[in-house]
């Protein structure tokens, strides 16, 4: 601190020297506020005529994973893995090995079956995330009518959802898990037909093309399932699916190629109705595409919605007792989430270069 001297009556005194006052002001009329005024609890200054909307609008997401997958939710938190087994069964014939099994009144060599046990194991991976508040935010939220515990909670449920959202349908690249539109055990896999304009893309093809393109992808799977599975699920890239909703069959008609679609596949055909669906994470996942990147090679995909042909094991949500630490209030919530089971992977198939 710096001194200046000062005189009374002849005498001269020492005195501490003070710094100028700064003043500081708005160059509008706005009051001014530091962050700490606006935090978690969501208060905000409001003007006399300002009228807030207390509705809370949550962040703009969908996750569709439980309309097009089946759970196993026979695994429990203690489980690490989850499994699953396929048999084979091999029978050999009577006089033709590869006949009929015909006897003799008198045979004594008589052929029998045998079976093969495959086990396929994946594993579940345990997921957990803290909730946790202050006292003062819990009062404040209180007193605002704005409960941050509840919020919160929803920011998790959130979080839960859109982590399994992906792990059904992409898996986990850190992980190297697939999911249902990516998984290396569905080993049909090809690229649509050129049409007749010589290109693949459906925006360049009439609809008896679009058409032909589902009715292969279909039969094509009915075939690898030995003819016993007709697959009742199309998945369409959104952009795709926007365009056979807003084109017509014909300029003259009044039917879209959507419904076009619907009414004559080969799962129509033989009784049964062919669920199509826009799919967000089919953009950019065919051969040589960039991932989420509608402009890229995008991929269509059929298979059925059984859970014994594929299905997805995970555990319900549980949480910790609310610990208190400090002016804390937390708890953990945690789940396993496992991986994509593909019991018939033969039952799934899909088309790139839509």
């Amino acid at each position: 601190m710096s001194f200046h001297a000062r005189s009374f009556a002849g005498s001269t005194a020492l005195t501490p020297s003070r710094p100028a006052l700064i003043r500081a002001r708005t160059r509008d009329a706005a009051l001014t506020y530091d962050r700490r005024t606006v935090d978690s609890t969501g208060a905000f200054l409001i003007g006399e005529l300002e009228r807030l909307d207390q509705t809370l609008h949550m962040p703009l997401v969908s996750v569709t994973w439980s309309r097009d997958i089946d759970l196993r939710e026979d695994v429990s938190i203690a489980d690490e893995t989850s499994s699953f087994t396929n048999s084979s069964f091999a029978a050999a014939g009577g006089i033709n090995p590869g006949g009929k099994s015909w006897i003799g009144k008198d045979a004594n060599a008589i052929s029998g079956v045998s079976i093969d046990i495959g086990k396929t194991a994946n594993p579940l991976y345990l997921w957990g995330t803290e909730v946790s508040w202050t006292l003062p935010e819990l009062e404040s939220a209180m007193k605002l009518g704005r409960p941050v515990d509840a919020q919160k909670f929803e920011a998790m449920r959130l979080k839960n959802n859109m982590d399994i959202d992906e792990m059904v349908y992409v898996g986990d690249t850190t992980l190297t898990k697939y999911g249902l539109v990516n998984s290396t055990a569905v080993t049909n896999v090809t690229n649509v037909a050129n049409g007749a304009g010589g290109s693949p893309l459906w925006a360049n093809k009439t609809p008896d093309e679009i058409l032909q393109d589902v009715n292969e992808l279909l039969s094509s799977v009915w075939a690898a399932s030995a003819w016993a599975v007709i697959p009742t699920e199309l998945r369409l890239p959104p952009a795709r699916y926007s365009y056979i909703v807003a084109n017509k069959v014909s300029n003259a008609g009044n039917v879209s190629i959507l419904n076009y679609l619907r009414e004559n596949n080969l799962a129509a055909s033989n009784g049964q109705k062919l669920n199509i669906q826009p799919l967000k994470w089919l953009n950019g996942y065919g051969s040589g595409g960039t991932a989420g990147d509608e402009t890229t090679t995008s991929r269509m995909m059929a298979y059925t919605k059984d859970p014994q042909r594929v299905r997805y094991p995970m555990t319900p949500l549980q949480r910790t007792p609310l610990e208190y630490r400090s002016l804390y209030q937390m708890t953990t919530y945690f789940g396993r989430l496992g991986v994509v089971e593909f019991v018939y992977p033969e039952t799934a198939g899909y088309r790139d270069g839509l």
